[in-house]
């Protein structure tokens, strides 16, 4: 059996962007967002891409055309052999009438419920009904599919089945939270025996998503919502936790039956309003960094007790003792460790695929069946597109004018001379193998840098990732060596990079680059079977250097997705300061006088704000832990200037990677 799951429509950006004012800095505030197609046969996911690898349009919810081909064409397949066509959103009549009572019932004058009505019909019809999904898979493909082969999957549904696959598809308690699904925006349940049931009584409905309200904060702060609330969760690490929280006394109601009641307005400019009512804000304030570290502080708090009392409700109902966590919230890895920990749970997952381009893989493992999910299958989150050497040939030498490459002669030399590389301060663009599904680079396309150095950072931040000096970025370890270096608390392993650990205060001055400010660190374990080459240079890198992990991030410039193709590679290697790509057996570096205009741009921020503000020594770390220190860097209470040249700094290097003035 061959199904095909797949997420996106053609008409959301257009029809969200006028009906909803889903643009500019909202503009993911929609439905299908993070399109991506998958391909299962006989109940094992073969393949999976995401459509922005492809398109190159970052979290684009267009139709995933492209994501489709290369799945049936990586697997040989076209598309009359395809059995069924999984979709994982099912806005039925039944859900539609639930939408016109929901604006029926509202407090809304009369003529603003017409309005939402013909609004809601038109979007109905033109995008999320039945026949608007098939119309809009025939128009794109140019396939008359037969209708009967076209399943719609719930959205929830979907989320679950992504990570019920990829943990094995054992029986578990789980919980799916996110900004929102067909009328819900979290679940929870048990998965026995293929068999899924919901505590319908705990469900919440979408007007009190805590991934709205996440996401409102998001923006309040100054970021994009439904895209930058990872970096909320980092910056609330820079002050002590909260000793009372406003948003949980006066925005959060929590009730006996695991659910809860999270009351904010609709309108940015109310729920602007009311935040600054709640944390004594103003538009000054807003920019002060520690002001912002304080918002997030309390955002962060609120995600945490609104789990921790859902997952109270869980473990009263449930007596199984694995956990499965997805949707957008499963993403906030600091969260997650926590809930793991203070819980009576054994063990939790949360799988690579948990935010919404995991949906695709889901639509189809329900499709095909949880229960026909071979016990073989390999658990991988390398499903992507792979690139022969040929290609890569190819590729170099339409930029020969620019780089030039020295090709390795197996596997063993690339790894040990990549490791001489990472010895020393470079930074190294590492492209192997086939992409990786999700969010998160995990070992296949990633700069990688060496943690040892303190300000490895504040490098790579500036000069490669063009992006806000205060993220840090996570190591990468094998899985052998990570109790040594982490305290793992109940994981013995994190493929993922989906939970955080404490950084064991002998390795804190060991591996500064990868450690953050309060002494955690967002780690992934990898292990021969899972990442042969990785695991490959990682032996090669610690038997050289001494130093247990290496620093990765995904390998892309902020705004951009994460590279797919070896033009992809190149074309941001050139624009950026990474000093070394290696690209299947080949080390390439840029030749004499094609260095990326990059230091004109770092040189900037280093005279707005020196970098030596940044560094994260043990001294930082227990400052800000024990709130003595009220914040750093994009705080400067007696400078503001400060603030706003960072942000313009940023914006220049925005333009310039966006093909702007100055770009080679």
């Amino acid at each position: 059996m061959i199904v095909l799951g797949y997420n996106g429509f053609s008409r959301g950006a257009e029809l969200f962007g006028r009906l909803y004012g889903a643009t500019g800095v909202g503009r993911n505030l929609l439905v299908g967002h993070d399109a991506a197609a998958a391909l299962a046969i006989d109940g094992e996911v073969v393949a999976a891409v995401e459509e922005e690898r492809l398109s190159r349009v970052k979290k684009t919810s267009d139709f995933p055309a492209h994501a489709i081909t290369w799945c049936l064409n990586s697997a040989g397949v076209d598309l009359d052999r395809v059995d069924v066509f999984a979709f994982p959103w099912r806005f039925s009549p039944t859900v539609a009438e639930e939408m016109i009572s929901q604006i029926c019932d509202s407090d809304m004058p009369v003529t603003a419920k017409f309005d939402a009505l013909r609004g809601t019909g038109e979007l109905y019809n033109g995008m999320i009904s039945r026949d608007a999904v098939y119309d809009d898979f025939v128009r794109r493909t140019g396939y008359e599919l037969d209708p009967n082969k076209l399943v719609l999957v719930p959205h929830h549904l979907a989320h679950l089945m992504c990570g019920a696959y990829l943990a094995g598809g054992g029986d578990a308690a789980f919980l799916v939270s996110d900004g929102r699904a067909e009328t819900l925006s979290a679940v929870m349940g048990e998965l026995r025996n293929g068999v899924v049931s919901v505590f319908e009584e705990s469900s919440v409905p979408m007007t009190s998503s805590l991934g709205v309200a996440f996401g409102r904060i998001t923006r309040y702060l100054g970021f994009v919502p439904n895209n930058d609330e990872y970096k909320v969760m980092g910056l609330a690490a820079y002050g002590p936790p909260p000793h009372h929280n406003p948003l949980l006394e006066r925005v959060v109601r929590l009730h006996e039956n695991g659910s809860y009641t999270i009351s904010t307005p609709r309108d940015t400019g109310a729920y602007y309003a009311l935040f600054d009512s709640l944390f004594g804000g103003d538009s000054e304030k807003r920019e002060q960094f520690d002001f912002r570290v304080k918002v997030a502080g309390l955002a962060q708090h609120m995600v945490e007790a609104i789990t921790a009392h859902q997952l109270r409700t869980l473990t009263a109902r449930s007596d199984l003792d694995h956990l499965l966590f997805e949707g957008g919230l499963a993403l906030n890895c600091v969260a997650n460790t926590k809930m793991l920990e203070r819980s009576p749970f054994t063990g939790m997952e949360v799988s690579f695929g948990a935010s919404d381009p995991g949906v695709a893989i889901g639509a189809a493992v329900y499709a095909a069946g949880l229960r026909n999910r071979p016990a073989d299958a390999v658990t991988t989150p390398y499903l992507g597109p792979s690139y022969d050497e040929r290609q890569v040939l190819e590729t170099l030498a339409e930029y020969a004018d620019r780089v030039e490459w020295h090709e390795e002669p197996d596997a063993a030399s690339v790894a040990e001379r990549t490791a001489e590389l990472l010895a020393g301060k470079n930074v190294v663009g590492w492209f192997q193998g086939r992409s990786e599904f999700g969010p998160r680079a995990l070992g296949n396309r990633s700069i990688l840098a060496n943690p040892a150095f303190p300000d490895i950072k504040d490098i790579i931040n500036l000069r490669v990732k063009h992006r806000e000096p205060f993220r840090p970025f996570a190591p990468v370890i094998l899985e052998s060596e990570a109790p040594r270096v982490f305290e793992m608390g109940k994981k013995t392993s994190s493929p993922y990079m989906t939970f955080v650990f404490p950084v064991r205060k002998e390795y804190q001055e060991r591996i500064p680059g990868a450690c953050h400010v309060d002494g955690t660190a967002r780690a992934q374990t990898v292990n021969e079977r899972q990442n042969p080459a990785l695991a490959r240079l990682l032996r090669a890198f610690t038997a050289r250097t001494d130093v247990p992990c290496l620093l990765n991030t995904s390998f892309n410039v902020a705004g951009e997705p994460i590279v797919c193709s070896p033009r992809d590679a190149v074309e941001c290697f050139l624009a950026t300061e990474i000093d070394y790509l290696v690209i299947d057996r080949f080390v390439v570096t840029k030749k004499a006088g094609r260095t990326s205009l990059m230091p004109r741009a770092a040189e900037w921020a280093r005279s707005a704000r020196p970098l030596s503000r940044w560094s994260r020594t043990t001294e930082h770390r227990r400052r800000y832990s024990s709130g003595r220190e009220g914040g750093i860097a994009l705080r400067d209470n007696r400078n503001a200037g400060t603030v706003r040249g960072h942000k313009r700094f940023h914006e220049w290097c925005h333009r310039l990677s966006a093909g702007g003035p100055g770009r080679r």
